[in-house]
């Protein structure tokens, strides 16, 4: 079955197999964002400026990989097509490199240097995996709603193993506490064997789909042909359109989940059993999104969907902090403080995960739109270069909220009930504000972005009468 040819009603073992893959990359996510500040700052004593600056040029290092590894995806030429290779090879490796993340030397804090090329192995044999798994994603489909409900079932998995993690974390390996390194070493071998197992199986679940000789041989390589590709490529005007709002929304979540336990326990005194409840409460709102985004995709359209979503998450996210510094929130920690946020954090993370879904789904159909342009599909190049926005964008986001950290106040290794709550305030409020202009500047350019429904359905109607001519 290819894209041009194959049915647009894909079978679900496939859409359940290609979603897998993408827990690996949930699982990287939660822990660089949940966890990993707190951990050497908190944990190994590292000054939270120093780890926030190593991540953040860890991310920016990476990301610069992450184009190079997508024009390689998409001009590998196998058999087994272009991105299985990839997904066989690369999760071992990836499942050692997790591991010696979570488990320095915990006598002395590490080395600014040790942690940035830790990440940045990580991170790039992360996007080994992920950059030609969703590139297998326009491949597999070239249908307007069908791609959307892969971006769907890629979202759902992806949160699930991130979740799962949070949860592990939360109520198996720092259940005693967070501040516990021994923990954090469990982490590190679970998550490790997690994310080789749903890539190789995720990709031996698409091998009948996804294993054949690529339609067209890739062009001859040289140094320059590739970075002249590469531009023409992520130059294409409905891609820039998405890499800026993309890049807003992203630094937002990135601040968000880096800032998440500092919020958690400074500002909202969660107990352990709120800690416990928390992660199936985000995973109810995500299979709310994966029931919300395909028909809001149906009756409005990609793009309305992410400026709406962006716009009401936002809403739904910030009324906790406003309603506190208005004196109108139970107190923190009680048990109506603990449901109200429960509530609207569902709500928040149920639209805002559809801005996601819907930013995913729509490079896929800049893929046809490029082919028109340059004859060439360049899923990989398209979907890394994605990730290359995605991973600048969270890295500022991390070294944002180190910043905040240190604005704010609040000390290594402090003690949340002896932060004065002046502190607290100025933490909250700054935090909130760069939430508000995150989501109004990221729903104002993703209005620019062109590509409809009806504009994409006539270019695959254009490319398919062009290949069947071809085989005349």
């Amino acid at each position: 079955m290819s894209a041009a040819t194959g049915p647009a009603q894909l079978p679900l073992r496939l859409k359940m197999f290609h979603g897998l893959g993408s827990i690996a990359y949930g699982v990287k996510d939660n822990g660089f964002s949940t966890f990993l500040l707190l951990f050497y700052n908190q944990v190994l004593g590292m000054d939270a400026k120093l780890v926030s600056f190593a991540l953040m040029l860890a991310l920016v290092l990476d990301a610069f990989v992450d184009p190079v590894i997508g024009y390689l995806s998409d001009q590998t030429h196998t058999r087994w097509g272009r991105r299985l290779p990839w997904l066989y090879l690369a999760p071992i490796p990836l499942a050692f490199a997790w591991f010696a993340l979570w488990t320095p030397d915990t006598d002395a804090a590490p080395g600014f240097w040790h942690l940035v090329i830790v990440a940045v192995i990580v991170r790039s044999l992360v996007s080994c995996c992920e950059v030609p798994s969703v590139a297998l994603l326009p491949e597999l489909t070239r249908d307007y709603d069908e791609r959307t409900t892969l971006m769907r079932y890629r979202y759902l998995f992806g949160w699930a193993g991130g979740l799962l993690m949070l949860f592990l974390a939360y109520d198996v390996f720092l259940a005693k506490s967070l501040l516990a390194a021994e923990g954090y070493y469990q982490y590190g071998v679970f998550g490790g064997l997690l994310m080789a197992a749903t890539v190789l199986i995720s990709a031996a679940g698409q091998h009948r789909w996804a294993a054949r000789w690529p339609a067209r041989k890739p062009s001859v390589f040289s140094i320059g042909t590739a970075f002249r590709e590469i531009r023409e490529s992520l130059s294409h005007p409905a891609f820039l359109v998405l890499l800026a709002a993309g890049a807003i929304a992203y630094t937002s979540q990135g601040i968000t989940f880096s800032i998440s336990n500092y919020l958690y326990l400074f500002i909202w005194r969660f107990s352990p059993e709120a800690f416990m409840i928390y992660p199936w409460v985000l995973f109810a709102s995500v299979v709310g999104t994966f029931l919300l985004v395909g028909p809001a995709h149906r009756r409005f359209g990609k793009r309305t969907t992410a400026i709406a979503g962006g716009l009401i998450g936002m809403g739904f996210w910030v009324t906790p902090f406003v309603l506190r510094h208005l004196g109108l929130w139970p107190a923190e920690g009680s048990a109506a403080s603990t449901t109200g946020l429960f509530i609207f954090f569902f709500l928040a993370n149920l639209f805002s995960v559809s801005v996601m879904i819907s930013g995913g789904s729509m490079i896929a159909d800049i893929v046809e739109a490029s082919e028109v342009q340059t004859g060439r599909r360049s899923e990989g190049t398209f979907f890394a270069g994605n990730f290359f926005m995605q991973k600048c964008a969270t890295g500022l986001g991390i070294f944002a909220t180190g910043l905040l950290v240190d604005l704010a106040g609040i000390p290594e290794k402090a003690d949340p009930a002896r932060v004065p709550e002046a502190v607290i305030d100025n933490f909250s409020f700054y935090y909130c504000v760069l939430v508000i202009l995150c989501a109004i500047l990221s729903a104002l350019i993703f209005r620019h972005y062109p590509i409809n429904r009806e504009d994409h359905e006539a270019r695959v109607a254009a490319l398919a009468a062009a290949e069947t001519g071809a085989e005349r």
